[in-house]
């Protein structure tokens, strides 16, 4: 494959068109009122006694409580909490049991969870000022059938985590959706073991994303009209390191929404129309996807010096900034790349590929430890068929970006899939 670079190009226009593709947007397209119709647009069924009551048997929850949740549209002005184990919160199902928070008053989350063995399903979740539903330190998590979204369509204003699992471990999400998450939809952080499948996500910032994980697996999922589809990111200053995901059989497909995320966070910085994109992760598998009309990239690979998200105290010691060992293969690519995000970025597409042109499948922000480039299982690997790779150069200040995808020609070690304790697939 032919070589081509930016040498006709002034140096501070690759910087900052190049800059803009890797570490931000500004644009926000227009979007329809977030998720599919529920009956709260203007019949709310206000029901304090209800509120008081679930809330009452949360309170008093005990290992192997189930607290039911009748079919209706109910208006709860305080959030909901649980700190028992053993405890499952079942809906009628979430296009039958809707609970808003429009109004809320009291404790910025819909539902906040500090417990184990903990089963949340079939019930939807509107409007809460925070989060939808964060569970936080437990083990033994299920997610299913559960819709949180916020029905004013996406804006920085909404909550910023749909569903938000935080510092779990086993951890299930299935047959769920998150819809105008001003972060992320479906958020696992700091977590192991875990599996999100067949979950819907659009119209948020990110969404889904596996941050600071140990062993997730992302599959069947469909990620559609977000900024950045599917991410996995390791950030600075967290519990721990992540490693160890796999991304397979999603679609990840027209995720071009204007990033409206807010101003100094991480995910501010993910461009619109990100179909899938690893940051300063490793061990990471992207395969068998269909991931398209991703307006930026399809995929993305880059490393935290290209976040534009830096901390006042800067990162720990052992922080590791950069990809490593990424395995693209055997995906179904098409479309993307063909209308980046940004006027810089848009006349660095036609000089590099012609105004009928388009980006690489993926692009990669070119930093790596020159002190392990040359190890093996570390590299980046892109073994799917005529797809190409984009090294934007961020080390040289984007002087030189240019397709290298003979670097990538290499395979690595497949990565086992996850086992959740104590369930079957």
């Amino acid at each position: 494959m032919g070589t081509k670079t930016l040498a006709a190009l002034p140096c501070w226009a690759v910087a900052a068109a190049l800059a803009a593709a890797l570490v931000g947007c500004s644009k926000q397209d227009a979007a329809p009122v977030g998720g599919p119709s529920g009956a709260l647009a203007g019949d709310l069924k206000v029901d304090t006694e209800l509120q008081k009551k679930i809330q009452e048997q949360l309170l008093d929850a005990k290992p192997g409580t189930v607290v039911e949740i009748p079919a209706g549209s109910y208006h709860f002005d305080r959030g909901l909490s649980l700190r028992a184990n053993g405890v499952t919160i079942r809906g009628a199902g979430k296009d039958k049991t809707i609970l808003s928070f429009k109004d809320q008053t009291s404790g910025p989350e819909g539902l906040i969870v500090y417990a184990s063995d903990f089963t949340l399903e079939g019930l939807t979740i509107e409007d809460s000022k925070g989060d939808g539903v964060k569970i936080n330190d437990g083990e033994n998590i299920t997610v299913r059938g559960v819709r949180v979204r916020w029905t004013g369509g996406p804006k920085t204003s909404n909550g910023p985590y749909g569903i938000y699992p935080v510092k779990t471990k086993n951890v299930l999400i299935e047959d769920s959706e998150a819809w105008g998450a001003a972060d992320a939809g479906i958020y696992v952080g700091q977590s192991r073991d875990v599996i999100v499948r067949r979950c819907h996500a659009e119209q948020n910032v990110a969404g889904i994303e596996i941050e600071n994980t140990i062993n997730a697996d992302v599959y069947d999922n469909v990620a559609t009209g977000n900024t950045g589809g599917i991410l996995v990111f390791n950030m600075p200053n967290l519990t721990q390191h992540g490693y160890g995901t796999r991304v397979y059989k999603n679609k990840a497909v027209k995720n071009n929404l204007g990033n409206f995320g807010a101003k100094g966070t991480a995910v501010a910085s993910v461009p619109a129309g990100s179909g899938i994109v690893v940051n300063s992760n490793s061990k990471v598998e992207i395969f068998d996807n269909d991931i398209a009309d991703n307006a930026t990239a399809n995929v993305i690979v880059s490393s935290y010096y290209s976040t534009g998200y830096f901390t006042a105290g800067g990162t720990e010691p052992d922080y590791d900034p950069y990809p490593r060992a990424i395995y693209v293969l055997d995906n179904r690519f098409s479309g993307g790349g063909d209308s980046p995000d940004g006027l810089d970025l848009k006349t660095l597409k036609t000089v590099m590929f012609g105004i009928n042109g388009r980006f690489p499948d993926v692009v990669w922000d070119g930093y790596r430890d020159e002190k392990r480039a040359n190890v093996a299982e570390e590299r980046i690997c892109v073994k799917n068929g005529k797809s190409e790779v984009l090294n934007a150069d961020g080390p040289n200040k984007y002087k030189d970006p240019k397709v290298d995808t003979k670097s990538h020609d290499c395979e690595l070690p497949r990565l086992p899939a996850v086992e959740l304790k104590g369930r079957s697939a």
